[in-house]
């Protein structure tokens, strides 16, 4: 004998809702300057009406430094000569070479950030050599990556396209 329908509906329901959340889950887009940076929801202190700001995160760097201790001295007899050598224990500690650095860069506000307007970012990072993709439109993975590549040179080394360098490839217009 089979078991009702309703009963069968019942067992099914909870796969069928995880796979619903899983599927939707996949639908959430990545940050648009990728790690490390926060767009258009905070501006500095001090900063202009009407401007646009993304706050980088750069990591600390930290180096890992192996070094030899001296643990016990070498034993010498009364004629010099090693009864015992030295022994040397092996310490390891990490240092911060560079602390985690906060950083905020104007960006451009996000109705610039228009299908053509990406579009001529494309177009610019391919004349550089930078940009190897399609020219559809879409600030996506490769064209980030690209931007990175332009700016991480001259900093800050971040996907998120700041003002400073959309007006350096001739896409903005510098003030003044």
């Amino acid at each position: 004998m089979t078991p009702p329908r309703s009963l069968l509906r019942g067992r099914q329901a909870p796969p069928l809702l995880l796979a619903l959340l899983a599927t939707l889950a996949a639908c959430v887009q990545p940050q648009p300057g990728g790690p490390g940076s926060e767009t258009g929801r905070y501006a500095p202190p001090g900063a202009a009406p009407g401007t646009c700001w993304s706050k980088h995160t750069a990591p600390a760097v930290i180096e890992t430094v192996t070094r030899q201790v001296l643990a016990e001295p070498e034993q010498q007899d009364a004629n010099g000569r090693v009864i015992r050598p030295a022994t040397f224990r092996t310490e390891t500690r990490q240092e911060i070479v560079r602390p985690r650095q906060e950083q905020w860069i104007e960006i451009p506000c996000p109705a610039m950030m228009t299908p053509d307007f990406i579009r001529t970012i494309q177009r610019a990072l391919t004349a550089r050599g930078l940009y190897r993709g399609p020219v559809h439109g879409r600030m996506d993975a490769a064209t980030r990556r690209a931007v990175q590549r332009y700016q991480a040179p001259l900093g800050p080394d971040s996907g998120t396209l700041t003002l400073t360098s959309a007006r350096r490839l001739g896409l903005v217009a510098v003030p003044g």
